[in-house]
């Protein structure tokens, strides 16, 4: 069983960066996809963005896309999530969650092992 443990939120003026980090406790971690997802207060949670087992393949949603990186170190079993520009509305609760071989990378159904979040705010 992975677990996983994410950290780096914390407080941010718009317009500023945050790298968030989701680190496994288990080397099997490297053969999964990885997504980060987020929930705001009285919303879904939705997708942010995800990367595949090797690091190769990215994706992500429209709201993020061009201000997100996602990416990962597999020597550290540990993914990113380089935020920039970010805006109030990107206020939430962040997580990371892997998965073995998702087909819709957007669909939180396709994720097994997801860890406890860290909170980011972005202050107007």
């Amino acid at each position: 069983q992975v677990q996983l443990v994410e950290s780096g939120g914390g407080l941010v003026q718009a317009g500023g960066s945050l790298r968030l980090s989701c680190a496994a406790s288990e080397r099997t971690f490297n053969n999964y996809a990885v997504g980060w997802f987020r929930q705001a207060p009285g919303k879904e949670r939705e997708f942010v963005a995800a990367i595949d087992w090797n690091g190769i393949a990215t994706t992500y949603a429209d709201s993020v896309e061009g201000r997100f990186t996602i990416s990962r170190d597999i020597a550290k079993n540990t993914a990113y999530l380089q935020m920039s520009s970010l805006k109030p509305e990107d206020t939430a609760v962040y997580y990371c969650a892997t998965a073995p071989r998702p087909l819709h990378w957007a669909r939180s159904y396709e994720y097994d092992y997801w860890g406890q979040g860290t909170q980011v705010t972005v202050s107007s």
